[in-house]
Formats: C-alpha cells, sequence, structure tokens
C-alpha cells in the first residue's frame, strides 16, 4: 500500500467547506477537498499535542510526544526562534521515513517548509529524496534586489510601517525572495504541488513509496496572486498580508477585512493546486493502490475575540482544531465522519498500521481507523495540547486552558450556546483542578523549572506583533 500525506500549515477547519461551519466573514471556496472529503473518512477533531510549526512535525514525524518540552530544545544557532520544542529530531528516537523506508518503501519528502531545514534540524532524515523549495518568509534564499519603497508600500501600510521597523524588514526578506515571480504557477503552494506530481511520475516504477508533501501555505504572510483574492474583495484597498499577533480593536478594521479576504485566496488557491495533485493521482492511476492523507498542523485567529495570530494562552478552537481526511483506495470510510479525539502522534501510528508495519519502539499514539469504521469506543477521551508555558486539556464537555503552573484558568463550558464567549473557571474549581490534574499526570507529574520560570514573564511570547511596543520579540511562526 502506497501512502501520500499532504500537510497544510495553517489551514483553519472552518475555512474547508466539507466540515460545515464557515468562518464568521463568510464562506471560503475549496472545491476540490470538498470532492477529495466526499471520498474520504473526515475526522472532526484532530489536535496537536503540542505547538507550533516544528514541534507538531516532531510529533507527526517520530509518533513520539514532545509534550512535555522537557528537554528545553531551543536557542540553537542559526535560528531566530526559541519556541520550546522548536528543537531537531532527537538522534535517539526513529523517524516515520527511516521505518517505510526500512521496509523498502521508496520515501520522498517535498516542501517549502524552510524552519525544517535550518541548521541541525534533520527533518529530511531517512527520505530517500528530499526536495526543499526555497524561498518562503525569511528563509535566507536570496540578498537582493532591494524592494522599492513604493513596494513595501503596497503590502505593509505605512501606519503600521511608522511603529515597527521589524516589520519593514520582515518585508523586504519576503519581497527579495519572491523577486521575478511572474505567474501563478511560481507561488509556493502550485511549485510545492507540481513537485510532488513531477515526483510521482517519476518514479512510477516504485514498488511501494511513502511522499510526505509539506505545503507552508495558507501560512502567513498572505501573498495571493490577485484574482484569487478578487474572488473575496474585488476592492483597490490597502493591502494587508500580516497577521499582527495582538489585538485587532486597535488595527484599521479594513485591513483586518483585507488579511482576512488575503487568507481566503490562500487557501482556495492551495485548494486550486491540491487538485492538480489529486487528478495527477488518478491519471497515474495511483488512487486505486494509494492511501491519501490530507491534514495540517493547526489554524490562525483572525479577528475572533480581538486577536489575530496563534497563542496557546488564551487558546482557541481556530487555532488548535484541524483538518484530518483519510481517503482510502478501497473507499473504507468514504463520506463518513467520524469524532473521535486525535492527534498528530496517532496519525504517525496510523499511516505504520495502513503499511504494516511494526514501529521500532512503541509510539505514544495509536492507530484509530478500525475503530472508526466500526464505530467502536475511541481510545482518548480528551487531548492535552502544549505550548510552552501553556496548556489546553479538551473534552466533549469543557474546554480548560491556563499556565504550567495551573494558574490563570480559563474554562470553556462546550455546550453552552456560545461557549468561548464566558470563563466559568471561578465558579467551578473542581473541575479546572480535575482537568490540570490531567495535563500534569501527562507531563510526568511535574512541568519542567525553566517552563514554570517563565510563567508570566512579560517577554516569553517567541511572536511579532506589529501593533505592540517596540522591543517585543519577532519570528513569525
Amino acid at each position: 500500500m502506497n501512502i501520500v500525506l499532504i500537510m497544510f500549515d495553517t489551514l483553519r477547519k472552518d475555512c474547508v467547506g466539507a466540515y460545515g461551519k464557515p468562518p464568521a466573514w463568510g464562506k471560503v471556496h475549496t472545491p476540490h477537498l470538498d470532492k477529495f472529503a466526499s471520498e474520504s473518512l473526515v475526522f472532526d477533531r484532530l489536535y496537536p499535542e503540542v505547538l507550533p510549526t516544528l514541534p507538531v512535525r516532531r510529533s507527526l514525524y517520530t509518533g513520539q510526544r514532545v509534550y512535555p518540552f522537557a528537554g528545553g530544545d531551543r536557542g540553537f544557532k542559526g535560528d531566530e526562534v526559541s519556541s520550546p520544542g522548536w528543537g531537531p529530531m532527537l538522534e535517539t528516537q526513529t523517524t516515520l521515513a527511516e521505518m517505510f523506508q526500512n521496509k523498502d518503501y521508496r520515501t520522498c519528502l517535498i516542501s517549502d517548509l524552510y524552519h525544517q531545514f535550518k541548521p541541525s534540524k534533520n527533518f529530511h532524515r531517512g527520505f530517500d529524496q528530499w526536495t526543499f523549495l526555497r524561498g518562503q518568509e525569511i528563509d535566507r534564499y536570496r540578498s537582493g534586489p532591494e524592494p522599492t519603497a513604493a513596494n513595501i508600500d503596497h503590502w505593509l501600510s505605512p501606519e503600521i510601517q511608522g511603529e515597527q521597523s521589524k516589520g519593514v524588514e520582515f518585508m523586504k526578506r519576503c519581497l527579495q525572495n519572491m523577486s521575478g515571480r511572474l505567474n501563478e504557477e511560481d507561488y509556493f503552494n502550485a511549485k510545492v504541488m507540481t513537485e510532488a506530481t513531477n515526483w510521482l511520475e517519476q518514479n512510477d516504477d516504485a514498488e511501494q513509496f511513502f511522499l510526505t508533501i509539506e505545503c507552508f501555505d495558507p501560512h502567513e504572510p498572505w501573498f495571493v496572486p490577485e484574482h484569487y483574492r478578487r474572488m473575496y474583495d474585488d476592492a483597490n484597498e490597502q493591502e494587508h498580508v500580516l497577521s499582527v499577533y495582538g489585538e485587532t480593536d486597535p488595527m484599521p478594521q479594513g485591513l483586518l477585512h483585507r488579511a482576512r479576504m488575503n487568507y481566503s485566496g490562500l487557501v482556495t488557491m492551495c485548494d486550486r493546486w491540491f487538485g492538480h495533485l489529486y487528478q495527477s493521482l488518478k491519471s497515474l492511476g495511483r488512487l486505486d493502490d494509494t492511501i491519501v492523507v490530507v491534514a495540517s498542523d493547526h489554524g490562525h485567529s483572525l479577528g475572533e475575540r480581538n486577536y489575530m495570530g496563534k497563542r496557546g494562552y488564551p487558546s482557541a478552537p481556530e487555532v488548535l482544531e484541524g483538518v484530518l481526511m483519510i481517503r482510502h483506495p478501497k473507499a473504507e470510510g468514504a463520506g463518513q465522519r467520524n469524532s473521535s479525539f486525535l492527534q498528530h502522534t496517532d496519525i504517525s501510528a496510523q499511516l505504520l498500521d495502513f503499511a504494516g508495519i511494526t514501529p521500532v519502539e512503541p509510539l505514544h499514539g495509536k492507530s484509530f481507523w478500525q475503530t472508526a469504521l466500526d464505530s467502536g469506543s475511541p481510545h482518548r477521551d480528551h487531548v492535552t495540547v502544549g505550548w510552552g508555558n501553556t496548556v489546553t486539556v479538551v473534552n466533549k464537555n469543557w474546554w480548560m486552558n491556563c499556565f504550567v503552573d495551573g494558574s490563570n484558568p480559563i474554562l470553556h463550558d462546550l455546550n453552552a450556546a456560545n461557549p468561548y464567549d464566558t470563563n466559568i473557571a471561578s465558579s467551578n474549581p473542581k473541575i479546572v483542578t480535575e482537568l490540570f490534574e490531567r495535563a500534569l499526570a501527562e507531563a510526568g507529574g511535574k512541568f519542567s523549572d525553566y517552563l514554570l520560570e517563565q510563567v508570566h514573564e512579560d517577554d516569553d511570547t517567541p511572536h511579532w506583533n506589529p501593533l505592540a511596543p517596540k522591543g517585543q520579540a519577532f519570528g513569525i511562526i
């Protein structure tokens, strides 16, 4: 059985039409993913066990938990991000690619997720071929030519530039990397899907293969060909493609609207090029002998509860809830939905199970496919999600979020009409304690001292907020 794993970074679940309820600003068009969903078993409750981007991949690529960040894994040379869990693949762990490779699978990684390829990260370990498509964000891909002031002003409004020089430098690097881009085919998600299609054609002789496709889009910055944005907003207004990682009330509301429309356009473009890959799989006859998995690592707040960005506290469903759709060549589960709680380590276990491969060492994740088909009892009744010095616990009734010392708890009743509008932690201390004790138990009974020391430190965030005071930490992840 061949396996194709497709990861979209920062793809919100509510922006995929097949999931039903659209975001507050309106429906996002994803016809190819919706068609794929109709042929797939769709899972409603995928949550990362850790965040942000690289820690999720460490979980997925090994099936082993990164939570509770016991080793620190931060502050490596050659990387501007120092979030807990952001470190390299551990030498003591065997990757999925290595396990597939050892069973004579031909393995390949196609990726434009430049964080994977920073010094010493080793996410390409175990792949017979790995193709790194350069130029996303501030990847040191090009040092020139210098973009014009008018070009910078087009994408980053002068009023924001005046408050944050780092935002200007970020935009300069992005525009330098994009220099010479003329056609839709030159954009990153198109290049990723085209390169993946090329690999499938070039490796048609493989008896069995494991192909991992990492598409950094629709992660910010939300650069997208104009015709995709005009599907949602045809006005000739100031562009905005950066996440502010902060409150949206101080933003000019036109910029918030344009950011949402650019994100929507980029999701639709990702869908279009996913459709290209999907049609190629069909034309090559690979849908008859290949399991295709489409997933996301996390989402992104776009003005909900007065915030734009990703953060561990307060945590939010539009960030933590992920996409997961699995198409089986025998149409098992086609058109069905499943509400089991899953995490990315479970995807790892299931991929190995599909291939009949026994893990080198026991995994933290567990396979779930047969249970989902049989409507059996899921192996999880809750999920725990760690992000730096914060933790979130979710079960079918409650959403609890706090710092790793248990302080400042937020509790939402998921059975309420508008669950995320009210924090009811103060009136439900017993429930808060019970949920926090689950998170603590899964952390081995104690969180690391360095995480506890970071609680409430003002400069603990690894994000950039162009509306925040000067001097705040920088690095979009």
